[in-house]
């Protein structure tokens, strides 16, 4: 958009330059009387006034780069411009569908036209509601139970844990990243990868970086978060070197680093629709940064903890759960914030089921419904991950068997530690979320009303600890970023699970 506003600033410029040309020659200076008169122009019958103007080349190539100008200006469409086109798209193909199947009169005919085109419209109003958040569409019903020989499929390797999976607007691109540093960018049909390659220090110096602070005392490429945008143009990441990273999508190259946290950046989130990126971190702010220009925007305050978890949609508000057992609602504009507390676990991640709804999971393995009119969960579903079977798993000790300082026994935790509910998701604009934790499992829930809460659907097994989810924006597959350790840590392992991302697919009736 704002490449497109620069081109008709320019157009006008060049029109503007044009029409004072011509003002100025009319005054019929005698200066300009004796000048050649290959530099004149003729108007009308012969005998007619003579208009001094520049060269007659220079104009032309002028006036063709305005029509070119012009030309990609009537190529370039608005938002608005292509859901109108795309609603009349799809209306001609609907008719042409109807019409195929008519055989009747013509009065018959005029009236199913009549139906059809209410029908449509109803399509097209109920598509829109559902893009804006006002609609809730029911996907869980129509999921069909998975057949065991269609489990998760292994799409991408990595060699560390991965901590973030991130999907492009059209689902037809995955984004991926690891604790050894490693960005992903693959193809969810092929699964084929290419990788972002990191630029010298020198470059990224030149790109914004600032040298390591505090406790620091080198860079570390160790990647916590993704976020892709709307458009599909940006890839943010964030890590231990406390700064997020901005990626051109297109050429896989890095364009800007971000500083100013004081801590470790551990989640990253776009607004729906927009270049606006929000960034949380261990320092207990969540930064705003615009990705268009470059900018920084502000800082929001508020969490007595680490920032965990940050999640937004197409509304300028801002869902945040953070090391202090609470959850954040930020209005942006409004410059305010609702604060919702658990009841008794520490709250580990959270998403937005619509602008006045969202799910957060618990580090007890419990998962809370929530609504913005409540400080305290509708619903709450215990042991959401809780299994019979446990995984075999590594503990972090010394050889002589005792335990490092503030390592956890797991074998004392057992399954209270790999029910941890790592990371949770909601399909856009839909009823159907998924939750990931440690211990082998994924579960897919219905989304009820707040009565009725929340409710299982299937259990997708996967070995390992599922650090980030991803539905598809239809509702056809899920994405699984999955390690051998959880994501903000190493205090557990488990020796079987394949660091990589694996898909599930979904049939829906």
């Amino acid at each position: 958009m704002k490449g497109k506003h620069l081109k008709k600033k320019k157009t006008s410029e060049q029109q503007g330059k044009f029409s004072n040309k011509k003002r100025f020659s009319v005054a019929r200076d005698p200066f300009f009387e004796d000048s050649d008169p290959k530099r004149r122009r003729k108007f009308g019958n012969g005998g007619g006034e003579n208009i001094e103007s520049s060269d007659d080349e220079a104009f032309d190539s002028d006036g063709d780069r305005g029509q070119e100008e012009e030309k990609e200006e009537e190529i370039e469409e608005t938002p608005a411009e292509k859901r109108k086109r795309l609603a009349y798209t799809i209306l001609e193909k609907r008719r042409k569908e109807e019409e195929d199947g008519l055989e009747d009169g013509e009065e018959a005919r005029t009236e199913r036209e009549g139906e059809r085109d209410s029908l449509i419209a109803k399509l097209l109003q109920q598509e829109q509601m559902e893009e804006s958040g006002r609609l809730r569409r029911a996907i869980a019903a129509r999921v069909q139970k998975p057949e065991p020989s269609k489990g998760f499929q292994l799409l991408v390797k990595h060699q560390q844990p991965v901590t973030a999976v991130a999907l492009s607007e059209d689902d037809s691109r995955g984004f991926s990243a690891s604790k050894n540093g490693a960005i992903e960018h693959w193809d969810i049909i092929n699964g084929k990868a290419e990788k972002y390659t990191w630029p010298s220090d020198e470059v990224l110096k030149s790109h914004g970086l600032k040298d390591p602070q505090g406790r620091a005392t080198k860079h570390s490429k160790h990647v916590l978060a993704l976020a892709v945008s709307s458009d599909g143009r940006y890839l943010a990441s964030g890590g231990l070197d406390r700064h997020v990273h901005l990626w051109d999508v297109r050429t896989r190259e890095h364009i800007q680093a971000f500083p100013g946290h004081k801590g470790p950046v551990s989640c990253l989130t776009f607004r729906q629709g927009t270049s606006e990126l929000f960034s949380g971190s261990s320092d207990r702010s969540i930064k705003i940064w615009n990705a268009e220009d470059r900018t920084y925007i502000n800082t929001l305050f508020g969490h007595q903890s680490e920032v965990l978890t940050i999640d937004s949609l197409r509304k300028e508000r801002v869902l945040t759960v953070g090391r202090d057992r609470t959850m954040h609602l930020w209005k942006v504009p409004e410059e305010s914030q609702l604060i919702f507390r658990a009841s008794a676990s520490s709250l580990e991640c959270c998403c937005f089921i619509s602008n006045d709804e969202f799910l957060s999971g618990s580090d007890d393995g419990s998962i809370e419904h929530w609504n913005v009119m409540r400080k305290k969960p509708v619903h709450i579903v215990k042991n959401a991950h809780a299994s019979a079977t446990v995984p075999s798993f590594e503990n972090n000790g010394l050889s002589n068997g005792h335990k490092e300082n503030n390592a956890l026994d797991l074998e004392k935790l057992g399954s209270t530690a790999l029910s941890w509910v790592n990371s949770i998701t909601v399909c856009r604009n839909s009823d159907l979320a998924a939750s990931g934790a440690g211990n082998g499992l994924i579960r897919l829930w219905k989304i009820e009303n707040e009565s009725k809460g929340i409710s299982p659907l299937f259990e997708l097994p996967l070995v390992g600890f599922v650090n980030s989810l991803a539905f598809a924006k239809s509702g056809k597959f899920l994405i699984a970023g999955v390690g051998q350790e959880p994501r903000l840590g190493r205090w557990g392992r488990i020796s079987a699970a394949r660091n990589g991302v694996s898909v599930h697919p979904l049939v829906l009736s």
